[in-house]
């Protein structure tokens, strides 16, 4: 494992490769494959430079105990949205080649204010403030490794934290700031029938911590978060399984709700 620059751009274009020609790697060579979680945050920002693409946004993975333990992971991870891979409300989401075969309901806020790279954490109150939107949204990840359990943080960071393809719905219809987003409850729908409940304690307790947890990873190991960019909080639901064909809707109550069809 390394951590140099030339090995983090091999990694990159593996990743990149596999990612657009829907294939898979059990694991990256050892002569490219990130040892710690910098190198695979240099790794990510060669798969970013590499697509060509503007980064839309941020997800975040593993925000739930069970998620981590899932793949693998002592903590969350973050990724980047690629503009290409976001889609509106009742969008088709192709679902070729996915493996993860699931569909997520999150949780998305939408920034008006840059919080850049610097030393000193950012407080909770501080990316509140910069936030100017909450949206509702469903992501349908994907990973670029056989094995994605087993691949550890590093090469999953590298691997953009396993984002594919992402839903921004419409922005919450109510005031969400003076509401509790940890007991506001979420439904999944399939096809019509109710697939899942949860809230926003699923999300690292509350959204907000997440959403405040991933600026600070930003402001680490990358370049912060922009204005015009969004950042979503991980799964408020058990992943729902999908299949080709599936309506996927998930219901945030008076917020409103978001949907996809499954392609």
């Amino acid at each position: 494992m390394t951590t140099s620059s030339g090995a983090m751009a091999d990694a990159a274009a593996i990743l990149f490769r596999n990612w657009q020609q829907r294939t898979r790697i059990d694991a990256l060579p050892d002569d490219c494959r990130p040892a710690d979680r910098a190198a695979g945050y240099a790794a990510q920002a060669e798969v970013i430079r590499a697509s060509g693409q503007k980064v839309a946004g941020w997800k975040i993975a593993a925000t739930s105990a069970a998620g981590q333990k899932h793949i693998g992971v002592d903590g969350p991870l973050a990724g980047p949205l690629l503009a290409d891979r976001v889609l509106g409300n009742a969008a088709a989401v192709p679902l070729a080649g996915n493996i993860m075969k699931v569909a997520e309901a999150e949780f998305c806020f939408h920034f008006g204010t840059t919080l850049p790279k610097r030393t000193a954490p950012y407080t909770q109150d501080e990316v509140l403030n910069a936030i100017d939107a909450l949206h509702l949204a469903i992501e349908v990840p994907d990973s670029r490794y056989n094995d994605f359990v087993r691949a550890g943080a590093p090469q999953l960071i590298a691997d953009v934290a396993c984002a594919d393809w992402f839903v921004l719905g419409r922005r919450a219809g109510t005031d969400w700031r003076s509401r509790d987003l940890v007991t506001h409850a979420v439904t999944a729908y399939k096809n019509g029938q109710p697939a899942g409940t949860g809230s926003g304690a699923n999300v690292l307790g509350d959204p907000r911590v997440a959403v405040t947890w991933l600026v600070n990873e930003l402001r680490t190991f990358a370049d912060g978060v922009q204005a015009g960019q969004i950042v979503t909080t991980g799964t408020c639901v058990i992943p729902v399984a999908i299949a080709s064909g599936d309506t996927f809707r998930a219901d945030f109550g008076d917020f409103g709700s978001v949907e996809a069809q499954i392609s």
